[in-house]
């Protein structure tokens, strides 16, 4: 399989939000940006993957050697050598990029987080920093990294709430434990699919939070930096229609993944970003 074909297959699966977001991004820049989410990817499965941490770990230090090749451009894995070949500033986003493999690496040494703070730090690498990596792509990115930076974060949340079975059936729980104390929901609740009316104020506490804090990046972005971030736009729209729905299915999330139809994710980013292409 050709290194694009790997990268699209990854990182923007045919049906899932990041394609119709990529979608949205200027042609020339797809394939990197797409070989950028395909990266992203790769790091998180070789956490979901990694049943010992000692392997995970291991498997972590491969992809972090991999990442320093692109300085000297002799990648040999598809992502990466399609990271050197479509994406001119994927060097310059190194540092910013072993922080992000960084966070993942969080995972392989713990599973949950005692309050806000902690979870924070988390969400910071993974979600914010990727944002900014993104963003800084487009001319004059690098000029929105704060903007995207708060934006990643609130992503980072709503894909929080949307994965919370999925997380808890691989031993991990992203939802601080002095909240879940405050709601008197416990860790066998979740891993136990138990709901209870103490788990829907859960729900709707965390949907409260993803949901300002999107709102909140987004109003802060002036209009330039809204017509040259289609992507992170895109993102943003689809994740705030995907809390709605989460919302309207009285947060069941234990047992199922909510999620849009890709008809709904194509109009959601196509009406929110028709006029910055």
């Amino acid at each position: 399989m050709k290194p694009d074909q790997y990268s699209q297959e990854k990182g923007a699966p045919l049906g899932s939000s990041v394609y119709y977001a990529l979608l949205r991004a200027p042609a020339s820049r797809r394939r990197g940006l797409t070989a950028l989410y395909a990266l992203r990817r790769e790091l998180e499965e070789t956490v979901e993957n990694s049943s010992d941490p000692t392997v995970g770990h291991a498997k972590m230090a491969w992809w972090q050697r991999e990442l320093k090749t692109l300085e000297a451009g002799q990648p040999t894995h598809p992502v990466a050598v399609e990271l050197s070949q479509q994406l001119p500033g994927a060097s310059a986003a190194l540092e910013a990029l072993f922080e992000v493999s960084d966070g993942f690496t969080m995972d392989l040494q713990q599973a949950r987080y005692l309050d806000l703070p902690g979870l924070q730090r988390y969400v910071e690498k993974v979600g914010g920093v990727f944002a900014a990596i993104v963003a800084a792509q487009a001319p004059g990115g690098s000029e929105d990294a704060q903007w995207a930076r708060e934006l990643g974060n609130a992503l980072m949340f709503a894909e929080i709430i949307r994965d919370i079975g999925d997380d808890a059936r691989r031993g991990r729980i992203y939802l601080p434990i002095s909240e879940m104390q405050r709601f008197n929901v416990t860790a066998a609740d979740i891993i136990n699919r138990r709901y209870s009316d103490g788990f829907t104020s859960l729900m709707e506490f965390q949907v409260q939070r993803a949901r300002e804090g999107l709102r909140v990046a987004l109003s802060k972005a002036s209009r330039i930096t809204l017509k040259r971030q289609p992507v992170l736009r895109a993102q943003a729209a689809i994740a705030l229609a995907l809390l709605d729905e989460i919302e309207g299915e009285r947060y069941q999330v234990l047992h199922q993944r909510i999620a849009l139809t890709p008809v709904r994710k194509l109009w959601v980013a196509y009406r929110t970003t028709r006029f910055a292409i």
